[in-house]
């Protein structure tokens, strides 16, 4: 009796390793998902406002449609593309870390402990702070 009461919580604990696994495997995949999405949020703002900005400088005719001036719109679209996500988001925002928490807010925390004994200063801050995250949202 003894030994099958061992074997029957041996199989038990192999089911619920193997359950665990699954939901492992599942959680990976769930959180992997998130992470797209998330990104496809923040980057997928920032990255079509110079789209929008390339339509509008073709669909009045205020520019006539030339070799140079197309030149010039892509290169600002690239470069664009490349400053703003690239340094602004990855090199500052993703690096702003307050206990586990990430993005501008988490950074506007950061700033305003930095600056904790100049309230005129921290008062600023938030205020920037705050504008800055009302234009993000829009």
């Amino acid at each position: 009796m003894r030994r099958r009461r061992i074997h029957s919580l041996e199989t038990h604990a192999r089911a619920v390793q193997s359950s665990d696994q699954r939901i492992e495997k599942r959680n990976l995949s769930a959180t992997a998902a998130l992470t797209l999405g998330a990104l496809g949020v923040v980057y997928g703002d920032i990255g079509t406002s110079p789209l929008y900005a390339l339509k509008e400088v073709f669909i009045h005719g205020h520019l006539p449609i030339e070799r140079e001036i197309i030149l010039g719109i892509l290169s600002m679209v690239f470069w664009t593309l490349m400053v703003i996500v690239s340094l602004k988001y990855v090199v500052l925002i993703l690096r702003a870390d307050n206990n586990g928490e990430g993005g501008l807010i988490a950074m506007l925390a950061l700033a305003s402990t930095a600056v904790e004994g100049k309230p005129r200063l921290r008062y600023t801050l938030l205020v920037v702070g705050i504008f800055g995250t009302a234009i993000f949202f829009g």
